[in-house]
């Protein structure tokens, strides 16, 4: 990494690390919405503010990779964007939504975790030679 772009990891990785704490203090608030509201609303909040906070952490291990490798994984991005997705789906599963854009959003998920596996088994890491190629399961 040259010495232009020494600063903003850092300032990045900071401000990943004061919203983490911030996070979590605000799901502990929301805690109170089970006493002050219906439950399924207290609920409802309460996990989307706990996959906001992993699709956050997953963040934070991918900005990580980046700075440290100078690259980043394809089954990091992968396990980001199934957080940040299965937030979408639980949010539309408690409103009142279309069951055919739940139904689209779940063949996404589908689709993101086979590319999930795929990438995990057909790591460079894992092939033979220089090519690569793909982990047979017995």
């Amino acid at each position: 990494m040259d010495e232009r772009h020494q600063g903003r990891p850092s300032l990045l990785i900071l401000t990943i690390l004061i919203a983490m704490p911030s996070g979590v203090i605000k799901t502990f608030l929301d805690i109170r919405l089970l006493f002050d509201m219906p439950v399924e609303i207290g609920l409802c909040q309460i996990s989307v503010d706990t996959l906001i906070l992993l699709a956050v952490v997953e963040v934070f291990k991918t900005t990580l990779t980046y700075f440290s490798e100078g690259r980043v994984n394809v089954t990091f991005l992968g396990d980001t964007i199934l957080v940040v997705m299965l937030t979408e789906i639980n949010l539309l599963g408690f409103k009142d939504a279309d069951h055919m854009k739940v139904l689209l959003l779940g063949a996404i998920r589908l689709s993101l975790g086979a590319i999930r596996v795929v990438a995990v088994r057909c790591s460079p890491a894992h092939g033979e030679g220089n090519g690569g190629g793909c982990r047979r399961t017995r």
